[in-house]
């Protein structure tokens, strides 16, 4: 269990605050035993006690620096606890089939990552070594709990590490998979060291990711060569503008496709959310052009219902990005991280259905 951080009853009372007559999240959520060495025995038992869900954090901000964009992302996980685990358990939910696993230390790299300066071309290829190692710390942890026969959702940290999570669902499942991302880009940038922007097209050349559907993607953010090659590869996408600005077809169409495409593949299916497609969330990249939290809350719960859809990676909320600082933008990242873990599990648990 190297470079991973176990969740307990200590690591969940920082962010949990219980209430006379009330009975929270965190009080059902389930722990691995931390006696044991040998993490997929741990992650095995768990599972004969009826878990389903896998909750992970990555609190890194490396990958985005890397993409010579903004830092944050490292709080994105601490901010989500404080939120989701203070959510009322009751008929909607069931608590119980949900694991707090801790999260992947990555400390000593977020200190190197420091004294770094991306505008310097030395210290900028120095970065993506670091989002390198990062990667080498997660796929390991992902395969585990694949192997399990669990569902991993992975919170916080930079799209980079959509690479590590594909890797080691791949490798758990012995197939490529696909994955679905709702994102204004689509994260194929050049294969020029690693970082955020480019963790799909990584997962493509290495033969983990055969399918890929890029589904709100800004027809202005994406370079032509980023759009080629998806194009090469036959990996659809659906714009924003298309739903939103032309009307050229609703989100329920546009997800339709998806599913249709997905399904077709027979593979093993990822979902993946970029908050920084989220008008006004707090985020590496912030937007106020981009969809409703409802919707993006409507896009996780309908890929959810795939019964192949197998894991949920939310990523890139950057607390400190908020125009009104930390304390708001911890809040907004937090309550947008834990609805739209809330909508995957509901949909995988059949609740309201």
């Amino acid at each position: 269990m190297n470079h991973l951080t176990l969740a307990d009853a200590q690591y969940l009372a920082a962010y949990f605050t219980p209430r006379d007559g009330e009975t929270k999240i965190a009080q059902h959520l389930k722990f691995v035993n931390g006696a044991d060495t040998d993490l997929l025995l741990a992650l095995q038992r768990i599972k004969e006690n009826g878990v389903r869900f896998v909750l992970l954090g990555v609190p890194e901000d490396i990958g985005p620096r890397a993409n010579l964009g903004r830092g944050g992302s490292n709080h994105g996980w601490s901010s989500f606890l404080s939120r989701f685990a203070n959510l009322q358990q009751n008929s909607f939910i069931k608590g119980n089939e949900i694991a707090l696993l801790g999260h992947i230390n990555v400390d000593d790299l977020q200190q190197q990552s420091e004294r770094l300066d991306s505008s310097k071309s030395e210290q900028l290829t120095s970065l993506r070594q670091l989002v390198s190692e990062i990667d080498s710390r997660l796929t390991p942890v992902i395969k585990a709990i694949a192997e399990a026969g669990l569902m991993p959702i992975v919170i916080g940290g930079g799209h980079n590490n959509a690479l590590p999570i594909i890797a080691g669902i791949s490798q758990a499942f012995g197939t490529p998979i696909s994955a679905i991302n709702l994102d204004p880009h689509s994260d194929f940038r050049a294969l020029e060291g690693r970082h955020s922007g480019n963790g799909f097209h990584y997962a493509s050349d290495a033969g983990f990711l055969s399918h890929y559907f890029c589904l709100g993607l800004h027809e202005l953010k994406n370079s032509a060569a980023s759009i080629s090659s998806l194009n090469q590869r036959h990996f659809p996408f659906v714009s924003y503008q298309q739903i939103y600005v032309r009307r050229e077809m609703t989100l329920a169409q546009a997800l339709q496709d998806a599913s249709c495409y997905l399904s077709d593949s027979n593979r093993p299916i990822g979902v993946e959310l970029d908050l920084d497609s989220v008008s006004f969330m707090p985020a590496s990249a912030y937007t106020n052009a981009g969809v409703d939290l409802s919707d993006a809350q409507y896009y996780v719960h309908t890929i959810a219902t795939l019964p192949n859809s197998c894991y949920l990676h939310l990523t890139e909320g950057a607390p400190c990005q908020h125009p009104s600082g930390m304390t708001a933008g911890v809040s907004d990242v937090g309550q947008g991280y834990a609805a739209l873990v809330c909508s995957f599990i509901q949909a995988k648990q059949e609740i309201g259905e």
